[in-house]
């Protein structure tokens, strides 16, 4: 119930799990161990690799509500539903 006994030595954040532990030292380690089979970059984790296969497929599971624009990453259909509101999000 919330004990973090592993921790990481380069930064001393604890963890729950050895495997949560091992996924974390990936930030210091710089290990990419998931390569995409159409370019061959490569990625620290398998949900990084899987946003970026929808440059390939295409795919845009995030739309706008107001206009219908869709795109690839839930952040950038955030940061465009701001232009909605008059926000301005990169000045």
């Amino acid at each position: 119930s919330g004990e973090r006994p592993h921790r990481c030595g380069h930064c001393g954040k604890g963890f729950g799990h050895l495997s949560e532990l091992a996924k974390h030292q990936r930030l210091h380690s710089g290990q990419r161990p998931f390569s995409c089979g159409k370019c061959g970059k490569s990625f620290g984790w398998s949900s990084d690799l899987a946003v970026h296969q929808r440059v390939h497929t295409g795919e845009r599971p995030y739309s706008c509500g107001e206009c219908g624009k869709s795109f690839g990453r839930g952040s950038n259909l955030s940061a465009h539903l701001r232009t909605h509101l008059g926000e301005r999000p990169y000045t």
